[in-house]
């Protein structure tokens, strides 16, 4: 992607109808690190997220909590889901509401476009309806309920009983999209990811395609349909909407220009929504579909799909008021391939902070600064010509910079934090193989320790630029310690497809002691591990 394009990635919007646990976090992370190092990579970068308000779901949440929807939604909203933006330090640019009136007056401009174009028509549905998933199923997506629910037909995905709803609904002419669909998958093949992904799709639509029921007369908690107020629009046709209407549709032409078309992290159980249901939508709309829809896998914990209803949801707070913000942004990213489902365990996570971020990056950060403040009064020195040694390091950097931007364009984030730790590695293994407090011991040797101590300083600096979208807090603490900002700016600033390039901090930078960016864990956590 050359500098400058636009990069506009959204997470899905959340239901606020109970609080978020570490799934959520998990996609606001993984969306936050592409938008920041796509910004860092001086891209015009936009990240959306937000939540998903109205549908027959969070009606009947909130009523049993005594309250009216909006009243419901706004509380959640203030206390639990912008919370978790600052919990987990999502770097966003919008934060779009459905209740928000620059959303309905948008998604009832769409609306009224598809019906004046004749691609809205009135008919008869019934169904099985499943109110947590908020969307009808098919015979096949349901199974035996077991337990209390025994004897009847439930969700797979909630293992709830379904409803039987017989309503007289507008419909949306999906099915004359099969074609035009099937000819998108095939001119641009990277449009669902990962492959798996795009083979479901693909298979899902050559199966032919129902209309789409797409407005509710039995409940008003929604927007109103624009020509008939006796209807409310189907949550999902409302909520995908939210895509376009942020970033200006039907309201502000030259936004929606400049951002449009979009690149869709979701989770892979509301694939279908995003990979059929809303480039339909679209180009009924006359409107460019998403540039990509990526399918992220499940967090599993004890071998389930994380779920609030099962008991097996963890707040992400558990997570980062123990270990910090960094290490939560970190531990998932790195320890789960992107797209593949992924088991969380407190046992995982306690080994990896300590193994990979204490004693791996924290420390090799510790010593470089440290020596650089004992053998040199904190100034970084000149370096002399460089050794074998010395030119390996400056590769590693090299290839690491370029293999991670490669990985996080295919959305490989795994890769690409993969990639950058070969950096740490290989100055961890450079600073025991150098033995720079040995060199300090005479002076024949004075240049010589100044050439290991630049190196692993400006080594320092290509990973504190790399790991910039991934851990900001300690990369931020360690630009400050390495005296950077004064001749190179701000960290956010550093062009990031630039990191691997070498001789770039300047010497005598004023280096300053560096408090531990991971300090040990002392306390039980989760599962009763400690780091």
């Amino acid at each position: 992607m050359v500098s400058g394009a636009p990069f506009y990635v959204t997470t899905p919007i959340f239901y606020p109808s109970d609080v978020p646990h570490i799934g959520h976090g998990y996609t606001e992370v993984a969306v936050d690190v592409l938008a920041r190092w796509h910004r860092q990579a001086g891209d015009d970068t936009w990240m959306l997220t937000g939540t998903d308000e109205h549908g027959q779901k969070m009606l009947r949440t909130a009523a049993a909590g005594g309250m009216t929807p909006k009243e419901w939604a706004d509380r959640l909203v203030e206390s639990s889901w912008l919370p978790l933006l600052d919990t987990l330090n999502i770097a966003n640019d919008d934060f779009i509401r459905t209740t928000q009136e620059r959303h309905e007056v948008s998604a009832q401009a769409f609306l009224q476009k598809l019906h004046d174009t004749g691609y809205i028509y009135t008919g008869d549905y019934e169904g099985f309806y499943c109110v947590g998933c908020e969307e009808y199923k098919q015979p096949s997506e349901l199974v035996e309920g077991t337990g209390p629910f025994e004897g009847q037909q439930v969700c797979a995905i909630h293992s709830r009983p379904v409803e039987l709803l017989q309503e007289r609904n507008y419909f949306f002419k999906m099915s004359e999209f099969q074609d035009r669909l099937l000819a998108l998958y095939e001119e641009r093949p990277d449009f669902v990811q990962p492959e798996s992904a795009r083979n479901e799709v693909i298979a899902f639509v050559k199966g032919g395609l129902d209309d789409l029921s797409i407005s509710r007369s039995t409940f008003d908690w929604g927007i109103q349909v624009p020509w008939d107020p006796e209807h409310v629009v189907y949550v999902w046709f409302d909520a995908l909407l939210n895509y376009a209407t942020a970033v200006g549709y039907a309201r502000d032409e030259e936004e929606f220009a400049r951002r449009w078309p979009a690149v869709h992290i979701v989770g892979k159980d509301i694939l279908r929504f995003h990979a059929v249901i809303w480039p339909a939508m679209l180009m009924a709309a006359g409107v460019e579909p998403p540039k990509h829809v990526y399918a992220h896998g499940w967090l599993l914990v004890g071998g389930e799909k994380m779920s609030k209803s099962k008991l097996t949801g963890i707040a992400p707070n558990q997570i980062t008021d123990v270990f910090g913000s960094d290490a939560f942004r970190y531990y998932f990213l790195r320890a789960i391939s992107f797209g593949q489902d992924g088991s969380f365990s407190w046992e995982d996570l306690s080994a990896r902070y300590q193994a990979e971020l204490a004693n791996g990056f924290g420390n090799l950060a510790s010593r470089v600064i440290a020596m650089i403040n004992r053998y040199f009064d904190g100034v970084l020195p000149q370096p002399g010509e460089p050794s074998e040694a010395d030119l390996g390091i400056q590769q590693t950097a090299a290839t690491a910079a370029a293999a991670a931007d490669a990985a996080i364009e295919r959305f490989a984030i795994h890769e690409a934090i993969g990639a950058i730790w070969t950096i740490v590695e290989e100055l961890n293994g450079y600073i025991t193989t150098q033995e720079p407090w040995v060199l300090a011991k005479d002076p024949a040797t004075r240049e010589r320790l100044q050439t290991v101590l630049y190196t692993a300083a400006d080594g320092l600096r290509a990973l504190a630029v790399l790991l910039n979208p991934v851990i900001p807090t300690a990369t931020a603490k360690l630009w400050t310690a390495l005296g950077a900002e004064a001749g190179l700016g701000a960290l956010a600033d550093q062009p990031i497809r630039e990191a691997g390039e070498w001789n770039v901090l300047p010497v005598g930078s004023q280096a300053t002691p560096l408090e531990a960016l991971f300090p040990r864990i002392e306390q039980e956590v989760g599962g009763g591990a400690a780091a």
